[in-house]
């Protein structure tokens, strides 16, 4: 092996960068000898971080040759900061993992010598090893690790069932191997690996190396509601043998939503207030409609996210876009209760099948100007 890399994905680490940084340059002369490369490359991926990271390592760029700064403008989310490292990467084996401390700079070492040893394509730093160690998540937030750890194994072939951290940020990667499958990850995933592992279909040969996760150095995590939303899609993504798009999945449970709301704003126009059919439907219809748009632009579609001004354009644009729809959803709930069966429930789930594909295509276009 010439050398390995090291890819670094960051948003707001300017407190931790450094001295990570420091540790991993020390591996040079320290380890390269025993790993029999020549030596190792660093690339620090930063989503353009407001708290100044990429500035940190710019400065440290100055006097370390092996150190790259790759910033990213307009582009943001962690998959697909991984993703342009390792395709940046000029090192036989790349290496990930998180920067804010959590990942011990020793599990370098032993990927990438089990990478080597034991001749696997992909070696995983698992928190859930028999002989890990997990100083870094609460009691909490390990039981959830856990739990989404076995939902994703399930989701995966066959081959790599075995593997105790599907979800992990820290592995070695042979490039010869997975730059193929890299290219094809999709970035919008819920965890590379994962993504990485699902479109493989069991072809990588991998093992694991046990992870002592420490606590972070500073800063706090990034878990959110989006990202719990993310792995929900991956999974689904991944048992419909990757069919559907992501973003439609995503669509189409926004949506489910709002067959509640439809459901539930008629039901109380109807029973509470007595209003007629047609108008109880068609402002039900509207309120659903609202919702599945504030809900979308906080999810679905949100790396395009719209605030402020454009969040107010864009509701206008969406009630655009929906009133085609709209009319045809109440149309077809009135078609349906007047003439084949008075059942306010059926009559409106009928309008709402309608108009599903016209939404999803046309507001992905017009209102988040995405194909």
């Amino acid at each position: 092996m010439s050398r390995f890399s090291i890819v670094l994905p960051t948003y707001n680490e300017a407190g931790s960068i450094q001295a990570l940084v420091h540790q991993l340059l020390a591996l040079g002369p320290a380890v390269c000898p025993q790993l029999g490369v020549a030596g190792l490359e660093i690339l620090v991926v930063d989503d353009d971080s407001p708290d100044g990271t990429a500035q940190v390592v710019r400065d440290l760029c100055l006097n370390q040759p092996a150190l790259r700064l790759i910033c990213r403008v307009g582009r943001r989310g962690l998959a697909s900061a991984i993703k342009e490292g390792l395709l940046d990467a000029t090192g036989d084996v790349a290496v990930v993992m998180d920067s804010d401390g959590q990942h011990e700079v020793g599990s370098v070492v032993q990927a990438v010598a089990k990478l080597q040893q034991d001749g696997l394509d992909l070696v995983i730093g698992s928190r859930f090893h028999p002989q890990a160690r997990i100083q870094g998540l609460s009691s909490r937030r390990e039981r959830g690790s856990t739990w989404a750890n076995r939902w994703a194994r399930w989701s995966l072939h066959a081959n790599d069932r075995h593997l105790t951290d599907v979800l992990s940020g820290c592995f070695a990667l042979r490039l010869s191997r997975g730059l193929p499958l890299v290219r094809a990850v999709d970035v919008n995933g819920f965890k590379f690996l994962y993504e990485l592992l699902a479109i493989s279909r069991g072809s990588l040969r991998c093992g694991e190396i046990p992870l002592q996760f420490q606590p972070r150095l500073h800063g706090h995590s990034k878990l959110d509601l989006a990202i719990v939303w993310d792995f929900v899609l991956s999974v689904l993504h991944n048992i419909s043998f990757r069919l559907l798009p992501r973003r439609a999945i995503s669509f189409a449970l926004v949506g489910a939503t709002g067959v509640l709301v439809q459901l539930s704003i008629s039901h109380l126009l109807l029973r509470g207030l007595a209003m007629g059919f047609d108008a109880a439907v068609l402002l039900a219809a509207l309120t659903a409609a609202t919702s599945n748009y504030l809900i979308n632009n906080a999810l679905t579609f949100r790396f395009q996210r719209l605030r402020g001004a454009p969040l107010a354009t864009g509701l206008l644009r969406f009630w655009l876009v929906a009133s085609l729809p709209v009319v045809a959803n109440v149309g077809m709930a009135s078609a349906y209760f007047n003439w084949v069966q008075s059942d306010v429930v059926w009559a409106q789930l009928a309008g709402i099948v309608v108009v599903f594909v016209w939404n999803y295509a046309a507001s992905s276009r017009f209102v988040w100007n995405t194909p």
